[in-house]
């Protein structure tokens, strides 16, 4: 059997050698400069578009996503108002009406202040992260 031959590649010969030398010693620094600048100029092009594209995809993400986000939030909302009625319903026969108003409404606020004394806590927090330290000036 006869030993199979590579076509995949053109074969180079003798004298495509010394016309692509010949090629590369006619070529000045200038034209170099210049096919780098084109490449340069394809590159933001394309960098440019992969930009814009990414943030329209970005934009559109967020768009459903403070979308879905709301809903949820009216959701819930809507569940500790539901919440909140069925316990003073529930609470009424044994408190008054105005009485199992007052317990839910005093949990609620109680419930309240402590998240706003842990939020007013890590605001603190916070605030001194971006204080100057005591060795630099201000």
């Amino acid at each position: 059997m006869a030993a199979a031959e590579d076509t995949t590649l053109p074969k180079q010969t003798h004298e495509d050698r010394v016309q692509s030398e010949a090629a590369a010693e006619e070529r000045s620094l200038i034209d170099d400069v210049e096919v780098l600048i084109e490449d340069g100029k394809t590159y933001l092009e394309a960098e440019l578009n992969y930009q814009k594209t990414r943030a329209l995809f970005v934009g559109d993400r967020v768009k459903g996503t403070v979308l879905f986000a709301l809903v949820g939030f009216v959701f819930a909302w809507m569940a500790l108002i539901a919440l909140t009625v069925g316990l003073i319903i529930a609470l009424t026969p044994p408190l008054s009406a105005w009485g199992a108003t007052a317990v839910v409404v005093i949990v609620w606020l109680l419930i309240a202040a402590i998240a706003l004394t842990i939020a007013a806590g890590r605001w603190k927090e916070l605030g001194k992260a971006f204080e100057p330290d005591e060795g630099e000036k201000p």
